[in-house]
């Protein structure tokens, strides 16, 4: 990982509150997906970084695309950046899907809300795979997914696919695939961990919470594991350090 001032390329607002950003950046081809970067504020009050999940890498170009939703005022003024801004970023950072252990497997790529992004750059290293994406109502990046594979959606008012959450797309569609690669809410995740468990099919889970150092120094963004830790030797593990990828069944989702 390293620190570095990007260049933005440009920006542009794709939904309600959820704006897409490219950056220039040095790592671009280092990048695997399901990893993050801490993007800085230019405010001094604000000294905590914030968390965004990579949404596509292109080496080639030396670009990142960032896809993320105002949620304070850390993001809205990263919402302000144009082409030709500077934006001080740390990254890659935590630790990606497995998408080479699973270059000829089937991979259901399952996402909810903002968590949806972070599976674009997944299915581009992938041969064989099927997202499934759950929105509340407004939908973003579907265009860019359906260039990708095929996609089955839901959406909690009915407005377009199946009403309801993404488990009942999947259900409804009768999606079969050999793993699930999912990031998305928490009770997003507990559903699927049990769906996963209860079908025999293996499946990681990209956790999110709210993280300060980004690089597992702070110890502000632990989960309950099911086994010990060799950092902290107790349950837990840094969500920021060794995730935000895990197999389903080694973190406590309850």
């Amino acid at each position: 990982m390293r620190k570095e001032f990007a260049a933005v390329i440009s920006q542009e607002k794709i939904a309600e509150g959820i704006y897409s950003l490219w950056l220039k950046v040095s790592f671009a081809g280092e990048v695997i997906p399901g990893q993050f970067v801490s993007l800085y504020s230019n405010d001094a009050s604000r000294l905590l970084p914030r968390p965004i999940s990579i949404c596509e890498s292109v080496k080639e170009e030396g670009a990142i695309r960032l896809v993320y939703r105002i949620a304070g005022a850390g993001t809205l003024e990263f919402s302000k950046l144009a082409a030709g801004d500077e934006a001080a970023v740390l990254g890659p950072l935590g630790n990606g899907f497995p998408v080479e252990d699973y270059s000829n497997k089937k991979v259901l790529l399952v996402g909810g809300g903002i968590g949806i992004p972070p599976l674009l750059s997944c299915a581009k290293m992938l041969e064989k795979k099927e997202f499934a994406v759950g929105y509340r109502s407004e939908t973003y990046l579907l265009d860019d997914l359906m260039r990708e594979a095929e996609v089955h959606v839901a959406t909690e008012d009915g407005s377009l696919g199946t009403p309801g959450n993404v488990l009942d797309s999947i259900k409804a569609d009768n999606v079969k695939a050999d793993v699930i690669f999912a990031c998305g809410p928490k009770p997003m995740l507990r559903a699927l961990k049990a769906y996963a468990e209860e079908t025999g099919i293996p499946c990681y889970v990209s956790m999110e919470e709210r993280m300060a150092c980004g690089v597992g120094a702070c110890l502000a963004c632990v989960c309950r594991t099911t086994g010990i830790d060799g950092h902290s030797h107790v349950n837990n593990a840094r969500i920021c350090k060794d995730g935000p990828v895990f197999r389903a069944e080694e973190v406590d989702l309850s």
